[in-house]
């Protein structure tokens, strides 16, 4: 079992070795003799050796108070470098913020913000890992992220969410489709027109299955993982997608057009997900309220529309 001993009685101990003098030690110390005499003596029984040899005139060290003056400094400089840690901890001079993020996100309106916050604190070293809706949880379940930016699941129960914002949804066509010229484009618009899909797997996917359902839309048969094979396809006239406002920065050509649905209630909602029983490092803490202050603007992502 480790000694009892506090740094009163280090800081005293190595000022009795400076100067070799019990009075001038304790005024150092700002004790009284007789108290600076107690504190000598407790951390004696602490170490379980005899470090100081009294006698008449002088005031010296034993053979074990000599060795243990290294000790002394040692826990000193150590505990004085944890203390220094810590202030720049929380300071977020050093430290360390780990984010799993949609792929969506993680490149349209993460990156600012993560720019933004590596200018306030330099020091603090910054991950992001762009992952589909099941792996940001499996980070965030494996303690590998502080936070995770996500779209709704049925595997969020175990965890702490909020919303942050809200997707709302657009048709992306050609430009020469026959729904291009529409303002606003209704669920009931989309009867015989060939969807082509996202992979199941994708929170994207899901919420299109729900959108449709009922309404007779023609399978193209195609399904992809990746917004840019997307893009290409309907470029290549091979059908039409419903996509988030925030993967419309994939569809920036000349030849498609993004129109909104015709109802603010067709979003895909954007949450902050964290773990329930684990509090936020003071560097986690400052990202998240950044993220909250840049992306949070009246419960909506912002409209960009390409190619209008």
């Amino acid at each position: 079992m480790a000694p009892n001993i506090s740094t009163r009685q280090l800081q005293a101990f190595l000022a009795l070795h400076e100067c070799r003098h019990f009075t001038r030690a304790a005024e150092r110390c700002h004790l009284s003799q007789s108290a600076f005499s107690a504190v000598i003596q407790k951390l004696e029984a602490a170490v379980g050796a005899k470090l100081v040899a009294r006698d008449t005139r002088n005031v010296g060290l034993t053979a074990e108070g000599l060795m243990f003056v290294d000790v002394a400094r040692t826990l000193l400089s150590d505990l004085d470098a944890a203390f220094t840690d810590m202030g720049d901890f929380m300071a977020r001079r050093k430290g360390r913020v780990a984010l799993a993020a949609l792929p969506s996100l993680a490149a349209n309106g993460l990156p600012a913000v993560i720019a933004e916050y590596k200018r306030a604190y330099p020091g603090i070293a910054v991950q992001l890992f762009d992952a589909l809706s099941d792996q940001c949880l499996h980070l965030l379940r494996q303690g590998k992220v502080d936070l995770a930016l996500t779209a709704p699941g049925a595997s969020l129960a175990e965890f702490a969410t909020r919303t942050l914002c809200s997707d709302p949804f657009y048709l992306v066509c050609r430009r020469d489709h026959p729904l291009a010229q529409k303002r606003k484009i209704a669920l009931p618009d989309l009867a015989g027109h060939e969807l082509i899909h996202l992979a199941p797997s994708t929170s994207v996917r899901q919420h299109v299955d729900q959108l449709t359902r009922g309404v007779n839309v023609r399978h193209s048969g195609l399904e992809v993982e990746h917004l840019a094979t997307l893009a290409g396809l309907i470029g290549h006239g091979l059908g039409i997608s419903l996509v988030p406002e925030l993967t419309l920065f994939q569809f920036r050509s000349m030849d498609l057009v993004a129109i909104p649905l015709d109802s603010d209630a067709v979003v895909r909602p954007i949450l902050v997900v964290q773990q329930k029983d684990r509090a936020l490092s003071h560097a986690a803490q400052g990202m998240l309220e950044l993220i909250e202050r840049r992306l949070r603007s009246s419960g909506k992502t912002r409209r960009v529309i390409p190619g209008q």
